[in-house]
């Protein structure tokens, strides 16, 4: 198995989540807590994480890729009606006939589904009937897991449900940055101020050597689908950045003309710059007192030190090349990650939902701050079969035209997140926490 080795540092330059499958035993996911209490406590977290929102933001639709946040509350709850109240419940009946088309998301198996570029125009139900709607569901869902919570087909279905939840808990934040930042006002989401990082460490290399090695989860805990099974890849040695690119980093291959010469990009990557007139990542501005990033903080100055964000797959992949370097392959990152813990991890739980700057030696930043864009594209593992039923739906029709991120982000739940899991998005997606490892052959 391909294994670190630490080489001389020296500097040199440098629709969403949809991720819902099969579930592997459960025993591990209920370790610490029972599973009424891990139930209560994610579907609290999402109450939580709207609760600085007003009705309106709820509301409002961005773009097309994202959603109101009343429609994530409604979902959420959707999915435990759907697949759990109406499979188990004695007697079930649904809260609200009409609820079951407007918050379907993907599940053709399951019936229509209200269009998703259109789910801001739900201006009906008021956010106080889909409140009422989730506490309705969740007072059956308890009701439900007291008379029979050992049923081990349950346990797998709810584990599934509250995982599900947490991607749509990243997605409320990442879909509420967007919208806020459209607005002249550049409203905060909350009171955390983002502070000024120290110096990052300078830019230096990791090896592994190469190896005939197994990724994919080992089946011991959750895990989607698009996880499994573990198999065998080969990796030639290879070496990866210690940290992510930083602001300052990523503003030198700006200031360079990189974003008006076309000998970094892909062609259609060239193209898709030109089309929407770009010039600097996501979120970026310049005015007379220099560079600014729009946060869930509001406006802040850009601080080089912390870790670029809100980049497309376009943007990393010229980065790479401007840097003589290129984007790591899934399997590389997964290796990697094989090491690290998660306990100094930069995730949601912190509550900042900003990245931090990488600090001390070793590889680190290999969890959290970012998803980590990989060259990789999302396709299925050797021997993949997709679930049964409708939520096979999930995954497996959405291996075409996106590529893999691994890692979490600033605003993914902790114990959401491990080595394994694979996030996918299309070339040109930047709404999300998305920014850049670079890695590169030995020399």
């Amino acid at each position: 198995m391909p294994t670190p080795e630490r080489s001389n540092r020296q500097t040199e330059a440098r629709a969403p989540g949809r991720n819902i499958g099969l579930v592997e035993p459960a025993s591990a996911a209920l370790a610490r807590e029972s599973l009424p209490q891990y139930f209560a406590r994610v579907r609290a977290r999402t109450l939580a994480l709207a609760a600085r929102l007003s009705e309106e933001d709820c509301c409002v639709q961005s773009m097309p890729d994202a959603s109101p946040a009343k429609w994530h509350l409604g979902h959420t709850s959707w999915f435990f009606e759907t697949f759990i109240l109406e499979r188990f419940e004695s007697g079930f009946r649904p809260f609200h006939e009409a609820f079951r088309v407007m918050f379907n998301s993907y599940y053709n198996g399951v019936g229509d589904k209200h269009p998703r570029a259109q789910r801001g125009m739900l201006t009906r139900p008021p956010l106080s009937a889909v409140r009422d709607y989730r506490s309705d569901v969740e007072e059956r869902m308890q009701r439900l897991l007291a008379a029979r919570g050992s049923d081990a087909k349950l346990q797998e279905l709810v584990i599934l449900g509250l995982n599900h939840e947490q991607q749509h808990q990243e997605l409320l934040l990442t879909d509420i940055k967007h919208l806020l930042s459209l607005s002249p006002l550049k409203p905060a989401y909350h009171d955390q101020a983002v502070s000024r990082a120290a110096k990052t460490p300078a830019l230096s290399w990791q090896n592994f050597e190469g190896g005939l090695t197994e990724i994919g989860s080992e089946g011991t805990s959750f895990c989607f689908d698009n996880e499994l099974p573990r198999h065998r890849v080969f990796l030639e040695s290879f070496a990866l950045a210690p940290r992510l690119v930083t602001n300052g980093e990523y503003l030198d291959f700006i200031e360079q003309g990189a974003y008006r010469d076309p000998r970094l990009w892909l062609a259609e990557g060239w193209d898709w710059v030109n089309a929407n007139r770009l010039a600097h990542p996501l979120y970026w501005s310049h005015d007379k007192q220099g560079w600014k990033e729009f946060s869930l903080s509001g406006m802040v100055d850009l601080d080089p030190e912390l870790p670029a964000v809100h980049l497309s797959y376009f943007e990393a992949d010229a980065y790479a090349r401007w840097a003589g370097a290129r984007l790591p392959t899934e399997a590389e990152l997964e290796v990697a990650a094989a090491g690290p813990t998660m306990a100094a991890a930069n995730f949601a739980d912190s509550g900042r939902f900003h990245p931090a700057a990488a600090t001390g030696d070793g590889l680190t930043q290999i969890y959290g701050d970012a998803w980590e864009w990989t060259r990789s594209s999302y396709a299925p593992y050797p021997g993949f079969r997709e679930s049964e039923g409708a939520i096979g739906e999930y995954n497996g029709k959405f291996m075409v035209n996106q590529y893999v991120l691994r890692g979490g982000s600033c605003a993914t739940p902790a114990d959401h997140m491990r080595a394994s899991y694979r996030n996918f998005f299309p070339a040109a997606a930047r709404w999300q926490f998305s920014g850049i490892r670079l890695a590169r052959d030995p020399r």
